[in-house]
């Protein structure tokens, strides 16, 4: 199904044919709807090309375009803007189609690639804290999307599962380890034992030799190290499937970096023969020298020991998902400052000759109301797995307020339903290079742009037909006559212009924003026309209009990887 933005860029470029001009710049969405409905700037960029008056260009191509059954005439505005009015009738059209159409008008990519999206990668032997939130949300929401665009997902959780924190783990778990408190509560007690093993290995250099000595053994084989690497693997995991659980976030694949140990002499071996590395003072190094940007930044793949690095595990996973798992494009969900790192290990698979889609997909920080990075009072990151289920209470004593007669059960599922979105739609609903300050004030208001908003508008919907006792009619026809339902239409049928945007920069937030958009229509809509107490066929009409509207929200706070309650 081709949508307005799609029908409205193919006359333009006919009109340009017609106008003997070439193709330029690009038809959007109006800025301010008193201007129309999609606007171009093709006159103004053809004018500083050509060096020609923009305002009598765009005239000129007006007087070529031919959409009389899409919008009203073309108007020039401003410096030379070309300014498109949808016509009522059309958007009735458009909207009916949407209506018979599962998927909202969204059109499958033409050429689906598979894509492995690596996010999350948390470290095994400690909690999940706050900072792993837009690692794991965005690429969730990319995820999700990537797929109903109809492209093949694999989720990699890349676990950091195998490096130097090991060898004072499995030290302070021989020396340090309180069974007792491993029984009642794992992590924690792993987590004790390495920051005791750390503070003596900064004062003792026995002690950190030891070590030292642990991490060999381990990446030697050793079966008691292995052993005790093993069920550090499992109480880790435990808790990261806690956290994933209630946020509904699901992996295809689990491979840490203990996946790729075997892989690493090869990896190296192969470097150094291509020429690609070199020996270093002993080590095996990448230069890149014809790269001013990286010249200054060689990057080891093998230490002086011996031993490998988490760079060498990385090159090793290049080759395993291009390879092994055919990926076509692989993005990278990670931190702002792994920049470097990244731009070395995709410089490396250029060299080597690999031709696959490598992205790596940055974010911002998230910062405590005092706007520094958000810690707990003794100074420690804040356990993930803590503050989901306050999101969860904090939900719950909301509902309890508004809605205090629903069943225990209910009261559960909507607040975990509530408070994961608003954790979620916190973070999505920002542009991703932004820091952001974590309020829950903010995130759990049924006011403004915000999860329980959106649910909120979804929720009244879901009552309308409640109160019908009916389900959405079947209508042959709709009869759109009030601006605000036209309104709301022009709205809905965008669906399918923003969803496909999302994966140009990977910009949840665009999504998110346009949905908050959806939910403010919907409620002057509301407002302005009633639904009930109207008359056929104009009742008929409306109701389909407010499940249009329920759908369009369900599915785009779907695709971010949020639920919607049927009550509040």
């Amino acid at each position: 199904m081709e949508t307005f933005q799609s029908l409205l860029n193919q006359r333009l470029r006919d009109a340009l044919r017609k106008a003997e001009l070439p193709d330029a710049g690009e038809l959007t969405p109006a800025s301010d709807p008193r201007f129309g409905d999609y606007q171009t700037n093709a006159a103004l960029v053809l004018g500083k090309q050509r060096g020609e008056n923009p305002r009598v260009l765009a005239e000129k191509i007006v007087a070529q375009i031919e959409a009389g059954d899409l919008c009203e005439s073309p108007a020039v505005a401003g410096a030379g803007f070309i300014n498109f009015t949808l016509r009522p009738g059309a958007v009735t059209e458009k909207t009916m189609e949407l209506l018979r159409d599962r998927r909202l008008g969204v059109a499958e990519v033409e050429s689906p690639r598979r894509i492995v999206i690596d996010f999350g990668s948390p470290n095994v032997a400690k909690p999940m804290h706050v900072g792993h939130i837009r690692s794991t949300v965005l690429g969730d929401a990319l995820a999700r999307i990537g797929q109903f665009l109809g492209h093949e997902v694999i989720r990699d959780n890349h676990l950091g599962d195998w490096g130097t924190q090991f060898g004072m783990v499995i030290y302070g778990w021989k020396n340090l380890l309180d069974r007792q408190a491993l029984q009642r509560n794992p992590l924690p007690e792993i987590v004790r034992i390495y920051k005791k093993t750390n503070e003596r290995a900064t004062s003792n250099p026995d002690v950190r030799e030891a070590c030292r000595q642990e991490l060999i053994k381990l990446q030697a084989g050793d079966r008691e190290s292995l052993d005790i690497w093993n069920e550090c693997v499992a109480f880790s995991m435990q808790d990261f499937e806690h956290v994933y659980k209630l946020l509904d976030v699901h992996y295809d694949l689990q491979c840490g970096e203990s996946f790729y140990h075997d892989r690493l002499p090869g990896v190296v071996e192969r470097l150094l023969k291509s020429g690609i590395a070199e020996i270093s003072e002993g080590a095996a190094v990448v230069f890149f020298r014809d790269n001013p940007e990286l010249a200054d930044t060689p990057l080891i793949i093998r230490k002086r020991d011996g031993g490998f690095n988490y760079a060498t595990t990385d090159v090793a996973t290049v080759d395993y998902r291009i390879n092994d798992l055919k990926a076509d494009a692989i993005w990278y969900v990670v931190g702002a400052p792994q920049i470097l790192h990244f731009k070395q290990i995709f410089g490396i698979a250029r060299r080597e000759g690999y031709t696959a889609d490598l992205r790596h997909i940055t974010f911002g920080s998230i910062l405590g109301e005092d706007r520094k990075l958000m810690k707990t009072r003794s100074g420690e990151n804040v356990p993930l797995r803590d503050l989901l289920e306050e999101a969860c209470k904090r939900a719950r004593k909301i509902i309890e307020e508004k809605n205090p007669g629903l069943s225990e059960d209910a009261k559960t599922d909507i607040a975990q339903k509530i408070g994961i979105g608003a954790v979620k739609y916190a973070d999505l609903s920002q542009y991703r290079m932004t820091d952001y300050v974590f309020s829950w004030d903010k995130m759990l208001s049924l006011q403004g742009n915000t999860a329980p908003y959106l649910q909120n508008a979804y929720v009244r919907i879901r009552s309308i037909f409640r109160k019908a006792g009916e389900s959405a009619p079947k209508v042959d026809k709709l009869a759109l006559a009030d601006s605000a339902e036209i309104n709301l239409a022009k709205r809905l049928c965008q669906f399918a212009e923003v969803v496909p945007q999302v994966l140009n920069d990977f910009r949840p937030n665009i999504l998110a924003n346009y949905l908050f958009e959806v939910a403010n229509s919907f409620h002057t809509f509301y407002e302005a026309c009633p639904v009930l107490k109207s008359e056929e066929p104009a009742r008929s009409s409306r109701l389909a209009l407010c499940d249009l509207a329920a759908r369009v929200l369900k599915q785009g706070l779907d695709l971010l990887g949020i639920k919607v309650p049927e009550k509040m």
